[in-house]
């Protein structure tokens, strides 16, 4: 492997700069913020858990409805950027925004808690189809899985400082709340994406794309449709979508509910968030580690052994009842979370048409965040059934063993000079 170019290393650097709001918004700090703040209203542990998960869904539907129409207009040659900055500019300021929601306000807090996932997970879209103007398709393994790494390694930062202001504020050791502990943690979060979005945005150009032409919105829709028709063309490609669709479900719903489950248990915030904070750092030698493994057995196999990881997960997840099983299972997760998620960027990057690439990655997100709405929901709808998260979290089994069955039927990309994709 050559050295990483400067585009290569801005890009994989939002992954360093995003990964702390993933941490601190999205897993551990604002859903413990929020299950306290419920509680003052009243509001049983399973219910809140509940809200939060339907508010996971309404989110992700709304980005899923957005992101191909959003995609297909952004392949516009200079138009990827301005959607990125936007929907990067919109979760920064919602998450700054966190802190100033008094915490007895429940209901704006998710209402603000959804604007910030829009933003996150709409700037994403943009930031994985940059993945074909920044890099090779041999690279791509190693840049996509070296950017999960970066991402975990900085996210460790702000998550510990983080945790240390909520820390010694519980002591007393800090004259300021745990309430105003955790606001601090929302600017932080802000601020350190803000930051270190800079070379992202100053460094990385969209290269691969169509010319403009009158009526884009129009025109968009058309080409939207006339892939929808042809999709049967790029049989690897949908067979990939499809198998992702089902293992990426319980990948996301393990990682954004992790926290309330384990409050649910009775784990305490304190050990959750230590917990989390580790789970980090064990995360990003293995993603890292995934890229080069995958380089020598190919990203297939190497997903497999991913799926396989948390199929195992799962089944532990069920009979879980102290805080070291907790810890064991977090590790388990840190194993294999990065790299399913990096190689499954990478893989569909190989198999997607460069000039068309956000319309493509508009179809990944669709099918990555419909996925994200079955599975937070199947948690809600279970705890409030059950009162049992347990139950939930095991069932997410058969999406993994759905997911990795389709994958056996995806075949090896094999890229052509003209970037089109043999099956």
């Amino acid at each position: 492997m050559k050295r990483f170019t400067r585009e290569e290393n801005s890009w994989m650097y939002y992954d360093w700069a995003i990964s702390a709001y993933s941490i601190i918004i999205s897993t551990a700090v604002f859903p413990l913020f929020f299950k306290a703040s419920a509680t003052k209203a009243g509001i049983s542990p399973s219910d809140s858990t509940a809200y939060l998960g339907y508010t996971i869904a309404i989110a992700t539907f709304i980005l899923a409805m957005l992101s191909p129409v959003l995609g297909t207009i952004a392949d516009y040659r200079g138009l990827k950027k301005k959607f990125f900055t936007f929907f990067f500019v919109l979760g920064l300021v919602s998450t700054a925004t966190l802190a100033f929601i008094p915490s007895d306000q429940w209901l704006l807090l998710l209402a603000c808690y959804t604007l910030t996932a829009i933003g996150s997970s709409g700037s994403n879209v943009f930031y994985d189809a940059f993945i074909v103007d920044v890099t090779s398709e041999e690279r791509m393994n190693r840049v996509s899985s070296r950017g999960f790494g970066l991402g975990y390694i900085g996210s460790t930062i702000p998550f510990l400082i983080s945790i240390a202001i909520i820390v010694l504020s519980q002591n007393e050791v800090l004259p300021i709340s745990t309430t105003f502990a955790s606001k601090l943690a929302f600017l932080i979060t802000a601020i350190w994406w803000g930051i270190f979005t800079i070379p992202m945005l100053k460094n990385v150009y969209q290269k691969y794309g169509i010319e403009r032409e009158p009526k884009p919105i129009r025109n968009s829709f058309k080409r939207l449709g006339s892939t929808l028709k042809e999709i049967r063309k790029y049989r690897a490609l949908f067979l990939f979508l499809l198998a992702y669709f089902f293992y990426i479900d319980g990948v996301g719903t393990i990682i954004t509910m992790s926290t309330a489950y384990g409050s649910d248990l009775g784990i305490s915030s304190t050990s959750l968030l230590i917990i989390l904070f580790v789970t980090q750092v064990v995360a990003a030698p293995f993603a890292i580690l995934y890229g080069r493994l995958a380089e020598r057995f190919t990203g297939k196999k190497m997903l497999y052994v991913g799926i396989a990881v948390y199929i195992v997960v799962c089944i532990y997840a069920y009979f879980l009842k102290t805080t070291l099983d907790f810890w064991i299972l977090a590790m388990l997760v840190a194993t294999s979370q990065g790299g399913i998620q990096a190689l499954s960027r990478a893989y569909f990057a190989k198999l997607v048409p460069k000039e068309n690439s956000n319309e493509f990655f508009g179809f990944y997100n669709i099918f990555g965040k419909f996925a994200s709405i079955m599975g937070p929901l199947l948690i809600a709808v279970t705890a409030q059934i059950t009162g049992n998260s347990s139950s939930a979290v095991f069932s997410l089994v058969i999406l993994f063993i759905i997911g990795i069955t389709i994958l056996m039927f995806v075949p090896e990309p094999k890229v052509d000079s003209s970037h089109t994709i043999s099956a």
